[in-house]
């Protein structure tokens, strides 16, 4: 499955040159060089929009390059480029959105295209689910391979994902934010295969917003900004801050942002809230205008939690109240009534309606609002509200009936928000705000965040990034198997003891 390092490490795996594309009159390349070595962990950084998903494209064979353009994989040269002839190549790409089949098994999502033929036959699937074993046990986990994938959390379809691309016998992957949704310790094993893959001379190409991992577990990286090369990097005494200044062209202030909250008026109050199997005695409390920081690992029951808070799911025990008022939350509509939002861990398929408009998204929380007593929308009131809170987060976009979909990661993160906050609510939940969102929009959603606490909203922050919910909350609360396992104050405590605590 993983072949053997080629003999000839002087030869790039993979060598692109003066490579430039223009969509429309605008540069999304603009005379770009890339080049990757055998068995080469390498990081491809940049906001987004900077151009790294065009790069990637065009090295597989999905966009064409302008004229001038130098290609040549592993020593061998190409005037062009199909996406047949980048994996005849031994390319591999697995990409943010998985690109996997919801109703398919997890052995047919893993295995399914070396099935593939041009004659037809049956299917063999004792074959099938070998192959689909086999790398699973490469990667060291164990899922159900007859599991069907829309029944998996997100951490699981990303191994799926990963696993596939391993059965091609790929000899360089790209890997788009491989870890945006595992744990700590999914993360750690899977840098450990990624190492093992190196080791044995597959190149591998790594995209991610986790700056301490890409300079954790790559040797050099390419920073692109604004379809423009910056430079190629050694890691190797490279700093977070730095890449980020490289990333960006800008600094940022990392410092600690939490207040003391303690005299501000309780806002959420729960006492002794249980779920069988998700979470057991939870008590905490949200005071007006505080960011109260929810880490963990994956599995800890966070997002369970906040779906309970949310009305997604009823607890079996203890109570729930906001503004000394006791709710009963038989349903979300329920929680958007009282005065609860919540802003989903799964933006894609959660969070927006991708194929719909910027506007249309926006307004979904509060069509009773701009709807008249014949039930009937108002486009005048719709538009409107759109442009208020596209103004209000400064949405970058075109037009507000361009697809939700057009947008960056950043910007309909920012959509995601103004739909909820447009509800008008005392309390905000955010359930991983950054996941696919890039280090320049991260600080941006941040900023947003902390203005809306000090216009006294009540923000629950669920991260299982510790520097997140470190620098960006007033308090911090960790959980652990269903349960409060800590209370810190980011003032009082280093970030390297609150990571020694959260991930042991």
């Amino acid at each position: 499955m993983i072949p053997d390092a080629d003999p000839d490490a002087a030869i790039p795996a993979l060598s692109f040159r003066h490579v430039s594309k223009v969509f429309g009159g605008i540069h999304a390349l603009d005379d770009v060089s890339f080049e990757v070595a055998p068995g080469e962990v390498h990081c491809l950084a940049g906001e987004n929009g900077c151009g790294k998903s065009t790069l990637i494209k065009i090295i597989t064979g999905v966009y064409t390059p302008e004229p001038g353009v130098e290609m040549a994989f592993f020593g061998q040269p190409e005037t062009s480029v199909t996406p047949k002839d980048s994996r005849r190549h031994g390319i591999a790409v697995i990409w943010q959105d998985l690109a996997l089949f919801p109703e398919m098994t997890v052995a047919e999502n893993i295995a399914f295209e070396t099935m593939l033929g041009s004659q037809l036959r049956l299917i063999n699937h004792k074959a099938l689910a070998r192959k689909a074993a086999d790398a699973l046990a490469s990667l060291g986990v164990d899922i159900d391979l007859e599991a069907r994938l829309n029944t998996l959390p997100i951490a699981q379809r990303q191994i799926v994902a990963i696993a596939r691309a391993l059965v091609s016998d790929a000899r360089l992957i790209f890997m788009d934010e491989p870890t945006a949704s595992l744990t700590q310790s999914e993360t750690n094993h899977l840098l450990k295969v990624v190492r093992t893959l190196s080791g044995r001379g597959v190149s591998i190409v790594f995209v991610s917003h986790r700056l301490a991992e890409v300079l954790d577990i790559s040797t050099r990286v390419t920073v692109l900004r604004d379809g423009k090369l910056v430079g190629v990097y050694p890691t190797k005494g490279m700093t977070q801050s730095h890449l980020t200044e490289l990333m960006t062209g800008k600094t940022f202030d990392t410092a600690v942002a939490a207040q003391d909250k303690s005299a501000a008026p309780p806002v959420l109050e729960i006492r002794d809230l249980r779920r069988e199997g998700e979470f057991d005695d939870i008590t905490l409390t949200i005071r007006k205008g505080e960011v109260l920081g929810l880490t963990g690992l994956i599995g800890a029951g966070r997002t369970e939690l906040g779906h309970t808070l949310f009305g997604m799911t009823q607890p079996d025990g203890g109570t729930i109240q906001l503004g000394g008022e006791t709710l009963r939350l038989r349903s979300n509509r329920d929680a958007v009534a009282a005065g609860i939002a919540y802003v989903s861990e799964d933006r894609l398929s959660l969070g927006l309606v991708q194929d719909q408009s910027i506007e249309d998204n926006l307004v979904l929380p509060v069509l009773p609002r701009i709807s008249g007593k014949n039930g009937l929308i108002s486009n005048q009131k719709k538009q409107d509200m759109a442009r208020h809170w596209i103004s209000e987060l400064a949405v970058k976009i075109g037009q507000q009936k361009d697809a939700v979909s057009t947008l960056s990661g950043g910007n309909q993160q920012r959509v995601v928000l103004a739909k909820w906050l447009a509800t008008a609510p005392r309390v905000l939940i955010l359930d991983s705000p950054t996941v696919g969102v890039d280090v320049g929009a991260r600080a941006g959603i941040f900023q947003i965040v902390r203005a809306l606490a000090e216009q006294g909203l009540a923000i629950l922050m669920i991260s299982d990034e510790v520097p997140e919910v470190y620098f960006n909350a007033d308090r911090v609360l960790h959980m652990s198997d269903g349960t409060i396992a800590g209370e810190y104050d980011p003032q009082k405590i280093t970030l390297r003891a609150l990571e020694e605590a959260v991930y042991g």
